[in-house]
């Protein structure tokens, strides 16, 4: 087998593997090879005797999907304990206390309904290193030519209910601890993983709790709800009078935020918040990390209470790679992913939601006033639609406009450009003190992309 490190993945992005369900990589037929293939990396990595941990979110084409993922575990010998709808972190946190060799949620995340993926985790509800989903990807190429179990070495499906309620009790414990539950909360589950557990969470706060989209169908997860349309939790928080908003996506990795006046808390709030607090539990280690998207204010607002704070490429995995190069307990992204270490192996929005309302307490915090304390450099992310994307990145103009634009940003501000890593789209992110001056050089960017498309078209 050839060496593979210098290999790129053509399955895996930022995520695990993501694509409309029933079309192309997640189909049932190449998702019961992906299952044997897991299994083979799993043995590769030294693992006998397998039991893996899958899950799922609330998509309609979930129980297909994971039907032919545990197919392929089963065919390949390993033993399957089925989760059922539970959120990724906790099948995390399931895989953390007992003795699993792996796990897998079966999820798209954000996207709409019609998509769904495949997030592997390892023994401790870590998510895999990209050396890790390249092997995967290796063991693809050779699964056929295993030899295949017979008879009593088949694989066998357990059920794994009960591992939800563990998870569910361990968040309640912690939510318990907090004493000003006094104010109103509006929480929108996003119909995804999180509905079925947002009531039991809040069951005994003080205060009126308004659910919204905790009822789903299969078809309605991230439907115009989650934390990609803020703009329906923002609304339903001011018409309730609720102090505080909660909105999850659909596997529940991530949480956002509004306050009374529908203002969106964003994660890199949260991190700021968070990050202070547990600074003076001496729990925060060596600093925050906090990826390149995160506003440069965070960092400016965090080094007056002399806290350090990291970058990274932008993905929760690479997050958490950062944090254990530095040494970090916290780390997150503005878009809601946040792993605390002391309490979680993977981003959890349930329990990132706890924090910060601990956090808030301890820190005596005024919600209403985070955002106007947060005063944020302007910031434009626009994303343009793309089929090739390492053809349009080293394209001379492009490149030519990329130096210029930073020459215009020294000292000012900065660009990022990003093809996305679960969607065929480039990222257009700029970020100034000039309003203006980020205006004009995203337009800059945004018009000479669009020229090299449609000449190319």
């Amino acid at each position: 087998m050839e060496n593979i490190s210098n290999k790129k993945r053509k399955y895996f992005g930022t995520d695990g593997i993501r694509d409309i369900a029933n079309n192309n990589n997640m189909t049932p037929e190449f998702v019961l090879k992906l299952g044997r293939a897991y299994v083979l990396f799993l043995n590769k990595k030294g693992h006998k005797c397998l039991n893996i941990a899958v899950g799922r979110d609330t998509r309609h084409s979930g129980p297909m999907i994971q039907s032919a993922l545990i197919a392929g575990m089963n065919s390949a010998g390993a033993n399957v304990t089925d989760l059922g709808v539970i959120p990724t972190p906790g099948a995390s946190y399931a895989l953390s206390k007992n003795n699993f060799s792996g796990g897998a949620i079966i999820s798209a995340s954000h996207n709409p309904a019609e998509y769904n993926g495949i997030k592997f985790l390892d023994s401790k509800g870590f998510k895999l290193t990209d050396m890790d989903e390249l092997l995967i990807e290796e063991m693809l190429e050779f699964e056929k030519e295993q030899e295949r179990p017979i008879g009593g070495e088949v694989g066998i499906i357990f059920r794994g209910g009960h591992f939800s309620e563990e998870y569910l009790s361990s968040l309640i414990l912690f939510l318990n601890t907090i004493k000003s539950q006094n104010f109103a909360i509006t929480v929108d589950a996003a119909n995804g993983a999180a509905s079925t557990f947002v009531k039991p969470l809040y069951k005994h706060w003080n205060d009126k709790v308004t659910f919204l989209a905790n009822t789903p169908d299969g078809l309605n997860i991230n439907n115009g709800v989650g934390v990609t349309h803020m703009n329906f939790l923002s609304a339903a928080t001011v018409k309730n009078f609720s102090k505080l908003g909660i909105a999850y996506d659909g596997d529940t990795d991530r949480v956002l935020m509004c306050d009374s006046k529908g203002r969106i808390i964003d994660g890199d709030i949260m991190l700021w918040v968070i990050a202070r607090w547990l600074a003076i539990k001496n729990e925060l280690g060596s600093g925050l990390v906090a990826t390149v998207m995160s506003n440069m204010v965070l960092e400016d607002l965090l080094a007056e209470e002399g806290i350090k704070v990291f970058r990274c490429g932008v993905g929760d995995r690479y997050v958490l790679d950062t944090m254990r190069k530095e040494k970090s307990m916290l780390g997150g992204e503005q878009s809601g992913h946040i792993i605390a270490l002391n309490y979680s192996n993977t981003g959890d929005g349930l329990s990132s939601g706890n924090l910060f309302l601990k956090a808030i307490e301890e820190l005596n915090e005024d919600i209403s006033t985070l955002v106007d304390r947060f005063d944020k450099y302007p910031q434009t992310l626009t994303n343009i639609k793309i089929s090739d994307k390492e053809k349009l990145m080293n394209h001379p103009i492009l490149k030519e406009t990329i130096v210029k634009a930073e020459k215009m940003l020294s000292g000012k501000g900065r660009m990022l450009l990003r093809p996305s890593g679960t969607e065929p789209l480039l990222r257009i992110f700029v970020e100034s003190r000039d309003a203006k001056l980020k205006e004009k050089i995203a337009t800059m960017l945004e018009n000479v992309i669009k020229n090299i498309l449609s000449e190319e078209s």
